[in-house]
């Protein structure tokens, strides 16, 4: 009995406050977090509130009771540590969150593969599967420094339209989605994509790029496979995997 009761516990259930609480813990065990810096905010309820990862928790800390609510402003409205969040944090995730109101969620990093395409001139480029997922579709927004204006936000939001990523140039990547699930993807190939460009410029060697054709084909493949989903409410499997390893790797995630 106690077999089976164990097996039952490493599925957890999924919804948003647990998804967010996976998706920390999930960039921790991959390396993309940056101490107590950025944050992986979501939508909950339909009266604009968020959540979002206590000031000073750890990504390897957080906890699916811990999370702070709060609103469009960055007013806390539920705070389970006491702690606040990180305001200047929010001012990213509040801008998109109030101009897109499909999106569920938005996930920002500070990865050092992510910062190095974020400071190349050519941005991202088409070099390979994963990126080809962002060809035509990723934004561009300059540098304002650390982001804590709020008439920064204006800007941001017109230059991300209505794309779901983001090269927040000199400074990291974001991306946002329907669903935690979608945004923690989009943001997992993303990320795949600046190390492999990395890596292949490291090498000093001419980069073959695919052609226009074959880049706009895999660019709608991926698409097609997100809307499938999306239309569907079927769970993504990919998202549903990642669920089962952020059980295996912090099974105290959805406390």
């Amino acid at each position: 009995m106690d077999a089976i009761v164990d097996s039952i516990a490493i599925e957890p259930a999924s919804n948003a406050r647990t998804d967010l609480a996976a998706a920390y813990r999930l960039l921790a065990h991959m390396g993309m977090d940056d101490s107590i810096f950025t944050h992986i905010s979501a939508k909950v309820g339909e009266d604009e509130r968020f959540l979002l990862n206590s000031y000073g928790t750890r990504f390897d800390e957080v906890k699916a009771s811990e999370l702070v609510t709060v609103d469009i402003d960055g007013t806390v409205l539920d705070d389970p540590l006491g702690h606040g969040i990180n305001a200047a944090g929010f001012v990213i995730h509040s801008a998109v969150h109030a101009a897109r109101p499909d999106i569920g969620c938005v996930l920002h990093t500070h990865t050092v593969a992510g910062v190095a395409v974020a400071c190349l001139e050519e941005g991202l480029l088409p070099l390979n599967q994963w990126a080809l997922q962002f060809h035509d579709r990723i934004a561009y927004h300059d540098f304002e420094g650390i982001a804590v204006n709020p008439a920064e936000r204006e800007r941001l939001v017109a230059d991300l339209g209505t794309r779901k990523a983001m090269v927040l140039r000199n400074h990291g990547l974001m991306t946002c989605g329907r669903t935690v699930g979608e945004a923690f993807v989009l943001m997992h190939n993303l990320e795949r994509a600046c190390q492999a460009q990395i890596a292949a410029m490291g090498t000093g060697r001419p980069l073959r790029l695919p052609s226009r054709a074959i880049a706009d084909l895999t660019a709608s493949q991926y698409e097609k496979w997100d809307d499938l989903h999306a239309a569907s409410g079927l769970a993504d499997p990919e998202w549903a995997a990642f669920l089962r390893l952020a059980a295996a790797v912090a099974p105290d995630f959805n406390h």
